[in-house]
């Protein structure tokens, strides 16, 4: 069995970058052009927004925030689902393909909120088949962090206050607690399980890039290889330039021997 790939990490600002990759507005060195026209658009925009980076500010002014969005709050979440590289590419020749894609939209609106999922593209233009989603970090609830003093001052004998549970609030750090992250690793996976997909090794010290420095890795790799491939061609061009040369010695050796042939045979 192959594993399941997850990613998640916070975006800044409207993060219009994002935006550019995932509705290719920006190619990356790695995009099969001639494939783009196979990409999906996986969740339909409300009436009146045409685009991701309307969606994720439709969601917040539809979302009841009784909070001013600070200058430097987290708006968006960025979310990358996949499967190993030979798995995907089993699961699209199985014709499987679709399910997989409806069936992830299905755990990250479960997961995050129907809602709160504003946006899901199916890439069929790379190597591997993947997701980008996008979800607006928007919970319920008492804060992570005040629920934490709070019980901290109850076992000090301070006296302790409740907070409205449900009110909607923006709040990308609730959303991404380190025991969520394990948890949304976990449930994707059993989500993913009909297509022979597990979750990763618990505790793997693996680490994640994020989605720019993959993609800077690719370019420096194709620079890379671009310089290794004129390298021999120029090794191509000495070596043809050597064997003319061979070549050239060879016919004359050959007409020396011709001579000494003719001599010899006046000679006789």
């Amino acid at each position: 069995m192959g594993y399941v790939v997850l990613h998640i990490e916070k975006a800044a600002g409207t993060d219009a970058a994002m935006s550019g990759h995932v509705e290719r507005r920006i190619t990356p060195a790695n995009v099969i052009t001639t494939l783009t026209y196979l990409n999906q658009e996986l969740i339909e925009f409300p009436k009146d927004v045409t685009n991701r980076t309307e969606a994720i500010q439709h969601r917040l002014d539809n979302a009841g925030l009784e909070r001013k969005i600070g200058k430097n709050q987290v708006r968006a979440l960025r979310v990358m689902l996949s499967g190993s590289p030979e798995d995907m590419k089993r699961i699209r020749q199985a014709g499987q393909l679709d399910a997989w894609a409806k069936d992830s939209c299905g755990w990250l609106q479960k997961t995050f909120g129907k809602e709160n999922v504003v946006s899901a593209v199916l890439h069929l233009d790379e190597k591997t088949p993947h997701i980008h989603a996008t979800v607006v970090p928007i919970t319920r609830g008492e804060r992570r962090k005040a629920k934490l003093e709070r019980e901290k001052n109850a076992q000090s004998g301070k006296r302790t206050y409740r907070t409205k549970k449900d009110r909607p609030r923006l709040c990308a750090d609730d959303v991404m607690a380190r025991d969520k992250l394990k948890a949304y690793q976990t449930t994707y996976a059993e989500a993913m399980a009909k297509y022979g997909l597990q979750r990763g090794v618990e505790g793997s010290e693996a680490k994640h890039i994020s989605t720019q420095q993959y993609y800077r890795e690719v370019f420096v790799r194709k620079n890379e290889m671009a310089e290794q491939i004129e390298a021999m061609i120029g090794q191509k061009e000495t070596l043809t330039v050597d064997i003319a040369a061979l070549q050239a010695q060879q016919r004359a050796a050959q007409t020396d021997c011709n001579a000494i042939d003719e001599q010899r045979r006046k000679k006789k």
